[in-house]
């Protein structure tokens, strides 16, 4: 009998790395707080009628190998794609929708701008020859330092071979990775709000500005994928389809189990939890956690940890600007666009240009909502009709930029008000009646995000995504192959590599460490 593990949270990565393990043969148990699986993949009834992707709400990023390995679409799993993918009503009336048609994405942005219509398809090549080239290294462990076998010889060959790849070009990845996404954007393209509409992209979770460094790297995370999709039945469809491969592969996977702590012997581990009908203590000869880093270490006493570890820890960044609208809608907004369309894609809102990009976090540095707030907003019942009523729909906007704020500061409710009057103002300047449509609205902002999906300070990557958070460098230097100081107790979470969003790679990743080294 191979060893046992017991795995803390029961996200996307939590079920992906159960799953593998005990494909591999290990008796595994998932421990899960809430009542349903998915961490931030989850589908909520949280108005009567209508269904929401509460926290996550489009996909991309989910590797193919974990999709084949795990045969999610035998278990349910269905991808809507987006005939557009992104749609910017401006209050001019004039739009710009981009998509998978080049020749519709020249057209469009020619409209603004011929060079920039010119540029956009070398653009496209330019970010594809990168990802083509560093594609792998997400489904491999990053390099680890001390080397013991042929086997921790393989990222270093996988990323050299990456070097090769990219030949000639491998110092402009190197800038795309290290740069501000506002230096690449402005050498590359003339036009707003095609830059406005780029430069989303790399500061979605992060406070950050498209002029603050590091950011041309969460612009490339976002492409790293393929087409971004919704997913049939809302994001905990996908977790569903997990969780029932989890179990067909023999993982226990427990609901209404909050882990309280965890203590560690020299053979096992005690891992307690806590559900609404009685205390239950569980025992393994492994633990690995799929929540943050901080999260996971606030589970344990501080003697459990080496000094240096317990510093390194502390500097993580878990600042998050963002805040989620779940909307439940009496009928689709109008835009009054001189080009009607239907938004199947992702509506560019608000701060359109980097320039407002750059003010709107200027403002919530200063401890501030921004008063013109980023606004990427998704209307997934227009292509699921799984989600409302006949004739109704929901929506979700992805808002930036909040202040930071501890989360009990009682300057929160502010916030809430100033970012909802924001963001209303902003939908209504482009779709009037938007706000009369409302039959329900739930805001999310970081304490919230905190208290229910357990997120440590609302970070939606679990920590910053930042050149010096990245690869060997996640979650910090010498720690970044899923281990820690304490022997057979691991991380799988998106606080490693290869980072945030709805990837799984932490968890396949982890488990293929985890195995080999039970």
């Amino acid at each position: 009998m191979k060893k046992s593990v017991i795995v803390i949270g029961g996200g996307h990565n939590g079920l992906i790395c159960a799953t593998y393990l005990a494909k591999a043969g290990h008796p595994v148990t998932v421990l899960e707080s809430r009542s349903i699986v998915g961490g931030c993949a989850v589908t909520e009834e949280i108005y009567p009628g209508f269904k929401f992707s509460r926290a996550a709400y489009v996909q991309s990023l989910l590797r193919p190998q974990i999709i084949k390995d795990l045969e999610l679409h035998r278990w349910g799993l269905r991808f809507i794609p987006r005939p557009v993918a992104s749609f910017t009503p401006m209050v001019d009336g004039r739009s710009l929708s981009l998509g998978h048609d080049m020749q519709m994405n020249i057209q469009e942005i020619g409209r603004f701008s011929k060079r920039d219509a010119q540029k956009y398809p070398e653009f496209e090549k330019f970010l594809a020859r990168i990802a083509n080239a560093m594609e792998p290294l997400l489904d491999s462990p990053p390099p680890d330092m001390k080397i013991r076998s042929f086997a921790d010889l393989r990222p270093w060959f996988l990323g050299l071979r990456a070097a090769m790849k990219l030949g000639s070009s491998a110092p402009q990845a190197a800038r795309l990775l290290l740069a501000p996404a506002r230096e690449l954007l402005d050498e590359w393209f003339d036009s707003e709000p095609l830059k406005g509409t780029l430069g989303t992209d790399a500061v979605i979770g992060a406070f950050a500005s498209p002029s603050s460094p590091g950011t041309g790297y969460v612009l490339f995370h976002h492409v790293m994928g393929g087409i971004w999709s919704y997913v049939k039945g809302g994001m905990g469809a996908l977790s569903d389809a997990l969780a029932r491969s989890a179990k067909a592969s023999g993982v226990d996977v427990i609901t209404n189990a909050r882990v309280e702590y965890v203590h560690h012997t020299s053979t096992y581990f005690t891992v307690a939890t806590q559900d609404k009908r009685y205390d239950r203590r569980y025992t393994a000869h492994a633990v690995v956690s799929s929540i943050d880093p901080q999260a996971t270490f606030n589970l344990m006493e501080d003697t459990a940890l080496p000094e240096d570890y317990r510093r390194a820890l502390a500097t993580i960044d878990y600042r998050s600007p963002s805040v989620k609208y779940n909307f439940a809608l009496d009928r689709l907004p109008q835009f009054n666009t001189h080009e009607k369309a239907i938004p199947t894609g992702t509506i560019h809102l608000g701060a359109q240009t980097l320039d407002e990009l750059d003010t709107a976090y200027a403002e919530a540095v200063a401890g501030r909502a921004s008063t013109n707030p980023m606004i990427e907003m998704t209307i997934p019942s227009v292509l699921d009709n799984t989600l409302a009523p006949e004739g109704k729909h929901v929506a979700s906007a992805f808002v930036q930029y909040a202040p930071i704020l501890d989360k009990d500061d009682l300057g929160w409710s502010q916030v809430y008000q100033d970012m909802t009057a924001g963001v209303l103002r902003a939908v209504e300047a482009v779709a009037p009646g938007f706000t009369d449509s409302i039959l329900h609205m739930e805001v999310l902002a970081a304490p919230d995000l905190e208290r229910i999906f357990g997120l440590t300070g609302g970070n939606i990557f679990h920590g910053a995504m930042t050149p010096d958070r990245l690869a060997l460098f996640r979650p910090f230097p010498g720690w970044a192959n899923y281990t820690t100081p304490i022997p057979n107790f691991f991380l799988c979470g998106s606080g490693t590599h290869p980072g945030g969003g709805v990837m799984g790679a932490p968890g396949r990743n982890a488990a293929r460490i985890i195995s080999r080294k039970l």
